[in-house]
């Protein structure tokens, strides 16, 4: 029998991945990978055009599988990288006004996502599991 340690990681896992899933399947006719979709809206949610480095770290990836993602949002263009002003060696990226279109259709699909999935959650509820939530995110972060 598995503990409730165990069965919380599995069912924290398992929940985040088919909530991408879900998301992944409403997008499918914007032809972007996961990869993809997940950079341009962590990109777009940003207050200042994040790094390359930066944006591998907020999406879990290494930074060549980030670099390669990149490459492939620059060359659909629906990424410009820029250098940065106080150090040439990192790269600045931003969405082109095309990569706004396309966050701004991940966006609402995967509010209709969040709708559909939690349009009948008691509100108190998803308001402690929200909290919950964070504070395990902020014990990781804090984690040597």
């Amino acid at each position: 029998m598995l503990s409730i340690e165990e069965r919380f990681s599995a069912a924290l896992h398992g929940s985040a991945r088919a909530w991408r899933l879900a998301i992944d399947r409403r997008l499918k006719h914007l032809g972007l990978s996961q990869a993809s979709w997940m950079a341009i809206a962590l990109t777009a949610k940003e207050t200042e055009p994040p790094s390359q480095t930066r944006l591998a770290a907020r999406a879990g990836v290494e930074d060549p599988t980030m670099v390669a993602t990149v490459d492939r949002l620059v060359k659909a263009g629906y990424m410009v990288r820029t250098p940065s002003e106080t150090d040439r060696r990192v790269k600045l990226l931003s969405l082109t006004p095309a990569g706004q279109e396309v966050y701004q259709s991940v966006w609402q699909e995967a509010q209709a996502v969040r709708r559909e999935l939690l349009g009948h959650v008691d509100p108190d509820m998803l308001r402690n599991v929200t909290h919950f939530l964070e504070a395990i995110q902020a014990n990781i972060e804090s984690l040597p």
